[in-house]
């Protein structure tokens, strides 16, 4: 019976350090979308303990300080599961190989072999052994998640760039609509291909690095009413409603965008496992509304903004560009608790949407957003 639990000890101790180092590997190293279970595992804990606790909270403010450190606390969740493994393994086969020692010592040895301590030893030929292998594996593993995080918030960081940048362009929250209606209103047109261009750089670096890493779509921007989600799902917006009203004048760059930026999408919905459809019917129905559409209209029309389709004829058009991104976002927007926006995914426990507004104050009208006095 001792020979049998020392044989099935040494065979689990084997296969939970070999799942454990393939995971740190797949995660940290293998540049390509991620397949770790234990990630996967890791996240789903953490976002199911955080969810009924966020129901709980009454403003959006506050879910959005709780869900702020969803990410990072999945993070650090799965740097601490890599270490309690790589020390519940080596325990497990340091039990075997020490005869006569029991299972918690050969714990103590395994962990201060891991951290690299040096503080317990079997003292024997053959655990010496093992603690050397035990403290190279966790000193990589623990050198590894050490230079995981300067790439981690590299990418963060070069994602917010650019949805700060978009505040001044498309509001906050940023909304199709209002990108358009700045750009015309500004004077900017003529900057709108290079804005769908570096969007475009955007979507492609988000790809990579967040399907990589795909804890980094829990992290937050600073200021609690911005979010990437909404920050793509605008720059999307006004893509496809620039080319379905001006055809024949919409820059080639937001066709371009429109394609890379739904790629991104469907890139972060392989790595979350979600469903879409890949190749839907330009026809088929979508959450927006006609009503809320004709909002966004309105909007644009406010500013002259120049329409080479009515806006019955361009529905048509944006509705066949939005149904190949919208229920990806949609289902994100469930996900990382994306904040509330016009043409977002309504959710009434957050509050009602709110566009974005400007007023042009001057000395001689600083209060334009006032009725005039009679």
């Amino acid at each position: 019976m001792s020979e049998t639990l020392h044989a099935v000890c040494l065979v689990a101790g084997i296969v939970v350090v070999v799942g454990t180092l393939w995971s740190v590997f797949s995660t940290l190293i293998v540049p390509r979308s991620n397949t770790s279970h234990l990630l996967r595992a890791v996240a789903e804990v953490i976002t199911g303990v955080a969810r009924p606790m966020r129901r709980r909270l009454r403003t959006y403010e506050a879910r959005d300080r709780l869900m702020a450190i969803v990410g990072p606390l999945s993070m650090i969740s799965l740097f601490i599961a890599w270490l309690v493994l790589l020390i519940i393994g080596f325990g497990l086969i340091t039990f075997w190989v020490s005869d006569g020692t029991g299972f918690g010592h050969a714990l103590a040895i395994s962990g201060s072999s891991v951290f690299t301590l040096g503080v317990v030893s079997g003292r024997r030929g053959s655990t010496e052994s093992l603690e050397f292998i035990a403290a190279g594996c966790g000193l990589l593993v623990i050198a590894m998640e050490i230079a995981y995080l300067p790439t981690l918030y590299s990418a963060f960081a070069t994602r917010e760039s650019q949805v700060t940048l978009l505040a001044t362009r498309g509001g906050i929250p940023a909304w199709g609509p209002e990108i358009l209606t700045r750009s015309q209103w500004f004077h900017t047109m003529a900057e709108l291909p290079e804005l769908y261009a570096n969007w475009e750089r955007w979507a492609a670096e988000v790809s990579e690095s967040h399907t990589n890493y795909p804890s980094l779509m829990w992290f937050r921007s600073p200021a609690s009413d911005r979010s990437w989600l909404l920050g793509l799902l605008a720059m999307l917006d006004a893509a496809a409603l620039h080319d379905a009203t001006c055809p024949g004048s919409s820059p080639r760059q937001a066709r371009l965008f429109l394609q890379m930026g739904t790629n991104c999408l469907r890139s972060l919905a392989g790595a979350l496992r979600l469903e879409y459809d890949p190749d839907p019917v330009p026809l088929a129905p979508i959450r927006l509304t006609y009503g809320e559409y004709m909002e966004g209209i309105t909007r644009m029309q406010s500013v002259d903004f120049p329409m080479e389709r009515t806006p019955d004829e361009a529905w048509r058009h944006f509705r066949g560009w939005r149904v190949n991104y919208e229920s990806i976002v949609d289902q994100l927007t469930e996900i990382i608790m994306a904040p509330v926006g016009p043409w977002v995914l309504e959710r009434p426990e957050l509050g009602p949407p709110r566009a974005p507004r400007i007023f042009d104050r001057t000395p001689d009208q600083p209060y334009p957003d006032r009725p005039a006095a009679d």
